[in-house]
């Protein structure tokens, strides 16, 4: 159990039997009343922002969260099939859970999934990634405006605005907090 005390932005919290992460708080105290901690929290499975107060002194349940080492192994529509590296069990995570992060993974990569309950909520990736270009339109000869990108389409379904003089087939490096192009490769 966690005390009030302990509450600091990306703590992870149990909240009426739901996994939530402390996006922001504030400790107050009222004049007459006891101390209050006003936190604003995001649900760890549907990504919903609720606030909510507690009374200082309170107690706050540990969610049941673990981290695994886990590899990607591929895609079934919207089904993402993950091999957990321990006990080598198959995994089938709802693209949705992962909120946007799927355009970055790709066969094989190795990543740390957070579950909850055993059901996997989140992945971490590594900052950057290196992903192929799949197709995008032919950099135009004497077309070298400063600056100018066009959208490229790569391996792994997401689609990344890069320089002019990126052709298909390039492997190029991509953020994956912002999904910008950082490089070549």
């Amino acid at each position: 159990m966690y005390s009030t005390s302990d509450i600091r932005n990306g703590l992870k919290i149990e909240v009426n039997g739901e996994p939530y992460e402390v996006i922001d708080f504030l400790h107050s105290k009222s004049g007459r009343g006891g101390a209050h901690i006003r936190t604003k929290l995001r649900n760890l499975l549907n990504g919903a922002v609720m606030d909510h107060t507690f009374r200082s002194g309170e107690k706050i349940a540990k969610p049941d969260i673990e981290s695994k080492e886990m590899q990607f192994i591929y895609t079934d529509g919207d089904v993402l099939m993950f091999m957990d590296m321990t006990t080598y069990e198959q995994v089938p995570v709802p693209e949705g859970n992962l909120a946007g992060k799927a355009g970055f993974l790709t066969e094989g990569q190795a990543v740390k999934a957070v579950t909850y309950r055993g059901q996997v909520i989140d992945i971490s990736l590594p900052a950057s990634v290196s992903l192929e270009v799949a197709d995008t339109e032919p950099g135009v000869k004497g077309d070298t405006v400063s600056g100018a990108t066009k959208p490229a389409a790569l391996s792994s379904g997401l689609t990344v605005n890069v320089p002019l003089f990126i052709e298909v087939g390039d492997r190029i490096k991509v953020d994956t907090r912002t999904g910008a192009y950082l490089g070549r490769e």
